[in-house]
């Protein structure tokens, strides 16, 4: 066995943000640097010599050429054996439930997510533990430290796997298993979901278009949506996975994935409509001409949680991330059970998944699971509304509009400022954050603020302390403005702004959501300068 030590030097800010390492393909490309990244991951590991690391990605252009090398050096450092997805491709949930099931040591993802791909797009790599999730900050922070002095990596010299075709190879020591990237995943489904009940939905009618963009779910939709419950061919579009995802951005939001909102907002639109992201972790609920916000959708899957079979014994509790809207707490206070506020990012639902603590998660950018992984996961959450559709024999407006009615409607958008320049960013954060001390108690139109923050999150499980995770500004009636700057770009920086207003009054849930946090809206720029620092007359996209 041909084993390499290779002199290298550090490469600066391969700090990993809240899903990894993320930088254009372009600097994956430099020589050395992603093997400096990857033996950084392997230092900053314990007792893996002849374990098992999972291996995939979401097909995006790269990810063949990278395996090839996190093969050699995996082998190199003492890995045991190798799950690989044929042709290299593995959605994020399929990597976490295959660590699960196979009980891995850890998984590598080759991923930027929703972040556009080719040649000239993002590229992305991280590491999951062996509960399948995310990585926690004490391992990113070792990693990032390990990064920051490495000087050398070591690699095997032999020939590049064949990983267009299933079953076992080896490189040095190490075995090789090329496995069906989609069995294990939807095995796991037909676990969780009641399959016959939305068989027998499709038989009788029912019509639906699910748009994985061209990325890593259209394989998985495929199998599970059309061969497995029967829904007409067709059903799934933009179904084959392309390295630079057709030249479109694999973002499930209403203005990236626009195929589908054509669809679903025209003529003689389908009853139910969904769509996933890159590595298919994400996902975007539509019903006939209705859009359901990730938080709504959040609240209503745990609110009709009892219906599914995975979940019939009811929640041990609720998660969501803290910019994600509160109305799955009302859920969780109606359901009497514990929900707790996160810092974005879900290895932060890790620990009280693990702890038993909640059963479901979500985020407002488009991410939704439970206790059966410790990814977010896409089309689970799709087959979660397809089994509420089925149990429910009504419309998703419908079902809609009967959770504001029970439990009031949490009025809520995201603005995002993209690509804009990062020292203006920096700047409009420190000048709002100067500002909180003179903040509380003064009066905006007919809002006072009551509170104002940059939160903190206090870890219930292992008492960690995650710090400076986003500005609040909370007012005295219970509306919210949340200002961020997103981890998730390579370019520039995504200014995120979050706002939230509830209403009981049934009268008025009918408003449009952005005419209902006009005000807001409008007190988010004053406040914060948003025009003034960025530039931006509007937001890049809003959802």
């Amino acid at each position: 066995m041909n084993i390499q030590t290779i002199s290298t030097t550090p490469f600066k800010r391969q700090k990993p943000g809240t899903s990894g390492l993320r930088k254009k393909v372009s600097i994956f490309k430099q020589p050395h640097y992603l093997e400096n990244f990857v033996q950084s991951i392997v230092d900053s590991l314990e007792n893996f010599k002849g374990k098992t690391i999972v291996i995939g990605g979401d097909g995006r252009y790269y990810n063949q050429i990278a395996i090839q090398t996190i093969l050699k050096m995996a082998a190199a450092n003492g890995f045991g054996q190798a799950l690989v997805g044929q042709k290299g491709r593995l959605s994020t949930p399929a990597v976490s439930a295959i660590i699960r099931k196979y009980h891995a040591f850890g998984g590598i993802i080759l991923s930027a997510s929703h972040n556009p791909g080719g040649p000239d797009g993002d590229f992305g790599i991280k590491y999951n533990i062996s509960n399948g999730g995310p990585a926690p900050e004490k391992i990113t922070e070792a990693i990032y430290a390990s990064s920051q002095k490495i000087n050398e990596y070591h690699i095997i010299e032999t020939a590049d796997v064949d990983l267009e075709q299933l079953g076992e190879t080896v490189v040095g020591d190490m075995k090789v298993e090329i496995i069906d990237p989609v069995a294990d995943y939807a095995a796991l489904m037909e676990q969780l979901f009641d399959f016959e009940s939305i068989k027998a939905l499709f038989q009788s009618g029912f019509t639906m278009r699910f748009d994985a963009m061209h990325a890593i779910t259209g394989p998985y939709a495929t199998l599970i949506l059309e061969e497995k419950l029967g829904a007409p061919q067709g059903t799934v579009m933009n179904g084959i996975p392309l390295i630079d995802f057709g030249g479109g951005h694999p973002d499930p939001n209403l203005v990236s994935a626009h195929d589908l909102v054509d669809i679903m907002f025209g003529d003689n639109a389908p009853q139910f409509g969904a769509a996933s992201d890159g590595d298919g972790d994400r996902n975007m609920i539509l019903g006939q001409r209705f859009f359901v916000t990730p938080s709504d959708s959040l609240a209503i899957l745990a609110a009709n949680a009892t219906l599914i079979p995975a979940y019939k014994d009811g929640l041990a509790g609720i998660a969501r991330s803290m910019p994600t809207s509160e109305a799955a707490d009302h859920v969780a206070d109606a359901l009497d059970i514990d929900y707790y506020e996160t810092p974005t990012g879900w290895k932060f639902f890790g620990h009280l998944l693990d702890a038993g603590k909640v059963t479901l998660c979500g985020e407002e950018s488009f991410g939704t699971g439970s206790n059966h992984l410790r990814e977010k996961d896409g089309l689970w959450a799709v087959l979660f509304w397809l089994n509420i559709l089925a149990a429910r024999q009504q419309s998703v407006e419908t079902i809609v509009r009967e959770h504001w009615a029970k439990f009031g409607r949490n009025f809520y958008s995201r603005h995002d400022y993209e690509g804009v320049n990062k020292e203006a960013a920096e700047l409009l954060m420190e000048n709002l954050y100067s500002t909180f001390s003179d903040l509380p108690g003064k009066q905006f139109g007919s809002r006072i603020v009551e509170y104002c923050d940059d939160f903190s999150y206090i870890d219930p499980v292992d008492h960690s302390i995650s710090q400076n995770q986003g500005m609040r500004i909370g007012f005295q009636d219970g509306s919210r403005i949340i200002y961020r700057l997103s981890g998730t770009g390579t370019e520039g920086a995504t200014l995120r702004v979050y706002l939230e207003y509830y209403e009981e009054d049934i009268a008025k849930h009918h408003l449009d959501a952005q005419d209902a946090l006009a005000d807001l809206i409008k007190l988010a720029d004053e406040i914060a300068g948003i025009k003034k620092y960025t530039g931006y007359d509007k937001p890049s996209v809003i959802t």
